[in-house]
């Protein structure tokens, strides 16, 4: 059993993030983790790099989950990512049946788990994610500002 606490594996996000960053993708990052704690994968946005929307860290990790665990449900798991997930990516994560959620930093412009909308933590839904915010909050935020900062100078 892994003994990574929630900000350990922050941290291996916002490591993913950097990354990202580097190669001038959004900085943000994901980390897909078992019920026992243990990393199934890692990834950073790659949109601009595949020329593909849906390149985001959560899709990517969800896809590389599914495909090592040998299953589209990957109950049991939770998945770390510095920045609140868009529609698309809870929208994933609702499908997968990912029991938990935990990100970073809310994302007041397409947030779809609590600043735009509630999915995920929806009632209506067929299934919900046990959801928890703000590790890393300062890092995770700070590192987007720059970026679009930089983008825009």
């Amino acid at each position: 059993m892994s003994l990574l606490s929630d900000e350990a594996i922050m941290r291996v996000a916002f490591d993913e993030a950097l990354k990202g960053r580097s190669i001038g993708e959004v900085p943000v990052g994901a980390v897909l983790v078992d019920r026992n704690g243990e990393v199934v994968s890692t990834a950073h946005n790659l949109c601009e790099t595949l020329r593909d929307p849906t390149a985001h860290a959560e899709m990517i990790v969800i896809r590389e989950a599914a495909e090592k665990l040998i299953n589209i449900r990957i109950e049991g798991c939770a998945l770390f990512v510095t920045l609140e997930p868009c529609s698309m990516c809870i929208g994933a994560m609702v499908l997968a049946r990912i029991n938990r959620l935990v990100f970073g930093t809310r994302d007041p412009k397409s947030g779809a788990v609590f600043s735009k909308y509630n999915i995920g933590v929806d009632k209506k839904l067929n299934h919900t994610l046990e959801v928890e915010e703000g590790i890393l909050k300062e890092d995770c935020s700070y590192i987007l500002s720059e970026f679009f900062k930089e983008l825009r100078a």
